[in-house]
């Protein structure tokens, strides 16, 4: 029997993990786009867009993994089941429970996977890409100057460069400064060049000029040839890395400090979260209870299981929803939480008594019926 049990389980894995990978790589396109238009409009290069898109995929497998489980357990049920080989394992002795143990494991050992990502996995690749995402945004070259595009990157400064090369140097500048006075400054110059002094920021200007115009009409002309323009005061340091309830770890979810105003105000939705990094694996469990009694609650029919496994795919997606719709109620009411773990439990309980419905003897008998299987003919 330990042999038919590794049988049954090797059958379905390698399933599973090309499901796995496909659902994923699509999830991850669908990420992409959105990421590489930022990644574009701030000037990035491909390594950051390739970092920001591989600290995604933790969350993109996560929630591709039920859905995987699902489709890969019915091809390969459908088609143990289409090919006999089922029916040769009920014929031969082994209990409902036995045949659908290898399934159940599987889904289980991808449940615990699920809710390591969830705890630990999830919230560290958060974190990361957020900072990723947040240098981008307030990264001090994209923000001020687009090739060919006039930018105004701060209130009163409008800045514009013809090109900027692979080295940095940035040509033909134009920056238009205007003053609380009601003055302004204007800078021209050749080329120009992005260095640190001292740790602060400088703009370096390369053969160009100066025009400023002060408030009382007097014009102020000056030529140079090496110009240093100061970035530190357009520099928005007030911004910090703010922590989305998606970024937390369980216990920052669970038990918030309620003396932040922030975790206060929303410590119900920290709270929703949380259960629902716990109760999201379990859907693991539960369409691969579905599949299998999409294929198994029933008798056997060489005609397929369409009208099964359209049943089953609709309570799969019914129950989806429903912990989705869970999520977003129990951030205005705690005790709804209860009801992320109910959904997936009560639907997967529902799903094995399903199978389990059924005898066996009476599975096999309607099954063998007007055929002989394998197992009837060896014996003969």
């Amino acid at each position: 029997m330990r042999l038919i049990d590794r049988y049954l389980l090797r059958q379905l894995v390698a399933p599973t993990l090309w499901a796995i990978v496909a659902a994923t790589g699509l999830a991850l396109l669908s990420t992409s786009l959105t990421q590489l238009d930022l990644i574009v409009a701030g000037g990035q290069n491909a390594l950051v867009f390739l970092k920001a898109t591989a600290l995604a995929m933790p969350q993109l497998i996560n929630m591709v993994l039920p859905v995987s489980v699902f489709v890969a357990a019915l091809i390969t049920l459908n088609r143990l089941q289409t090919d006999q080989e089922l029916v040769v394992c009920f014929a031969g002795g082994m209990s409902r429970w036995r045949v659908i143990a290898p399934a159940l494991r599987l889904a289980a050992v991808l449940a615990l996977a699920s809710l390591v990502i969830n705890l630990w996995i999830q919230p560290a690749s958060h974190r990361a890409m957020r900072e990723v995402l947040f240098e981008v945004r307030t990264n001090l070259v994209s923000a001020l100057i687009r090739e060919g595009e006039f930018t105004q990157p701060a209130p009163g400064l409008t800045v514009y460069a013809q090109s900027v090369d692979r080295n940095g140097q940035i040509r033909n500048l134009f920056i238009h400064r205007a003053k609380d006075d009601g003055g302004a400054t204007t800078y021209t110059a050749d080329t120009g060049r992005l260095v640190m002094k001292d740790g602060e920021p400088i703009l370096r200007l390369f053969r160009g000029s100066t025009q400023e115009l002060s408030s009382d009409g007097v014009l102020n002309y000056l030529t140079f040839d090496d110009y240093p323009f100061e970035l530190k005061q357009f520099i928005r340091s007030e911004e910090r890395i703010h922590y989305k309830p998606s970024d937390r770890y369980l216990h920052e979810l669970l038990f918030a400090d309620l003396t932040q105003d922030w975790e206060k105000r929303n410590h119900l939705k920290l709270l929703a979260e949380g259960h629902a990094r716990l109760a999201t694996p379990l859907y693991n469990l539960t369409f691969m209870g579905l599949a299998v009694w999409a294929i198994l609650g029933g008798t056997f029919s060489r005609m397929g299981y369409g009208r099964r496994i359209a049943i089953a795919g609709g309570v799969a997606a019914v129950s989806r929803i429903l912990g989705f719709i869970s999520v977003s109620a129990a951030e205005s009411e705690v005790w709804l939480n209860i009801l992320q773990y109910a959904i997936p439990i009560g639907t997967l309980a529902w799903a094995l008594r399903a199978v389990f419905r059924q005898k066996p003897s009476r599975f096999v008998g309607r099954s063998l019926r007007g055929r002989k299987s394998p197992v009837a003919g060896a014996a003969a």
